[in-house]
C-alpha cells in the first residue's frame, strides 16, 4: 500500500512541476502538490 501512495506521490508531484514551468500557476496547479505531499505523509506514517 505504501508504495501505491508514493506512486501516486510521484505522478502528482510531476504533474505539478509540469503545470508550474509549462502553464501559468493556477489555484488549481498548486493543489496537486498539496495531494502530493499528504499521500507522502501518510505514507511515511504508516511506515511508522
Amino acid at each position: 500500500m505504501s508504495s501505491f501512495l508514493y506512486f501516486i506521490a510521484l505522478i502528482l508531484m510531476t504533474g505539478w512541476m509540469v503545470g508550474v514551468f509549462v502553464y501559468s500557476a493556477t489555484g488549481l496547479i498548486h493543489l496537486l502538490i498539496v495531494f502530493a505531499l499528504i499521500s507522502m505523509l501518510l505514507g511515511i506514517l504508516r511506515r511508522a
